[in-house]
């Protein structure tokens, strides 16, 4: 492909990836996966030109655009060797018309000014978030010791702040690689390794990790656990739920069962776990204002009512959750939100609401404390954006 077809393309993908934002649709990488299916005619250098292309126009915008062209014509004004490509050839976009103009740069959308501000996420931390995120990898210590995986990745580098992690070149492609194959490591942030250190899992406890979703946090509890005790994996996701199974298996993990539970049936569905659990683990769902070093198009997905929504679950999960907890026993809330309307709020209404419970601050090898639990960012800690608190029930 020329580089004004590439221009092109990248254009119709960003009118995709803008229309799925409104309506809730597909992510980006899935919109692109797609895109590159059905024209078999672009290599490999075309993708990986054209995905490039589009991240950085994603990247640049905090509001969402018009359209495709407004998109790449603000990457335009960054880069003016893009501009040759309009009305270059066949191929290329077209003329740019003179009423036609750039859609305005921006870290975050407008209406998140406030939001952002009130929890202390000034123009560092908005500027870390939308950086390329690296590959972290948490080593499996249920298969390999992290010296063994170590030697056999040539570019990885040890994460002093996750004690099983190590770092990899953002491109590295490891799903074929032996090791991963054999369940010696799993592809998983340094932040999310972290914060599931603050469960303060052990083998032969009982736990319940109420927002499952794939499992990349229960089967870092279970190399924890040594794979000695119970672990309750469920989620109201049965697409994601489904992908433990097979996870499992390959990382040696026997002691993780997974729940399908209907949504606002957790109760009645985990009955029979009341007061039963030394730890639950509530990863509820948020904005995952903490993860658009991933999907920097996720900005363009929220809304103030979208997070209002959010807010009202955390609450009712949290609330499922603490039910589940044994006397003397924990719930570990986390969020891959920066917002304080779902992390330090969260606790805070938590504790009014439930007197005799305490917040014990997790000890953590990174982070800053954030109200009642501990807060991760790009721009301090190398990791995604998480917070963390630990709930302790009274004997």
């Amino acid at each position: 492909m020329t580089p004004a077809a590439r221009t092109q393309a990248g254009i119709e993908i960003l009118d995709k990836i803008i229309k799925a934002a409104r309506d809730q649709g597909a992510a980006a990488d899935t919109i692109i996966a797609r895109y590159f299916a059905s024209r078999r005619y672009a290599g490999s250098q075309d993708r990986r030109a054209i995905r490039s292309l589009v991240y950085d126009a994603v990247r640049l915008l905090g509001d969402c655009p018009e359209n495709g062209r407004a998109a790449m014509l603000a990457l335009a004004r960054r880069r003016p060797d893009l501009l040759e490509h309009f009305g270059a050839e066949r191929y290329g976009p077209s003329t740019i018309a003179a009423e036609e103009t750039p859609a305005e740069e921006g870290r975050a959308p407008t209406w998140m000014a406030d939001p952002l501000q009130e929890s202390n996420i000034g123009e560092w931390d908005q500027t870390s978030l939308l950086a390329r995120a690296p590959l972290d990898i948490r080593v499996n210590p249920l298969r390999a010791t992290i010296e063994e995986v170590e030697r056999e990745l040539e570019d990885a580098e040890r994460l002093h702040h996750a004690p099983m992690g190590l770092r990899l070149p953002p491109d590295t492609m490891l799903d074929k690689h032996p090791l991963y194959r054999k369940g010696a490591f799993e592809i998983q942030d340094a932040g999310s390794q972290i914060v599931s250190l603050a469960a303060g899992a052990a083998p032969g406890m009982t736990v319940v990790d109420l927002c499952a979703g794939g499992g990349g946090k229960t089967l870092a509890l279970a190399a924890l656990m040594a794979n000695r005790g119970r672990i309750v994996a469920s989620d109201s996701d049965r697409g994601r739920l489904r992908k433990l199974e097979p996870r499992a298996n390959r990382a040696g993990v026997s002691i993780a069962e997974t729940r399908l539970l209907n949504p606002g049936e957790e109760r009645d569905q985990l009955a029979d776990l009341a007061s039963a659990a030394d730890i639950v683990l509530v990863d509820a769902p948020c904005s995952g204002t903490g993860t658009w070093r991933r999907n920097p198009e996720a900005r363009w997905r929220l809304t103030p009512g979208r997070i209002e929504n959010f807010v009202s679950l955390q609450e009712r999960l949290i609330e499922v959750g603490a039910e589940l907890v044994k006397p003397g026993g924990a719930l570990v809330y986390i969020v891959c939100s920066l917002l304080d309307d779902e992390g330090t709020k969260q606790v805070e209404a938590f504790l009014e609401r439930h007197p005799d419970w305490t917040a014990e601050k997790p000890e953590l090898p990174a982070g800053t404390d954030r109200g009642g639990g501990v807060r991760l960012t790009p721009a301090k800690d190398s990791t995604d954006g998480f917070f963390v608190a630990k709930l302790v029930r009274p004997c």
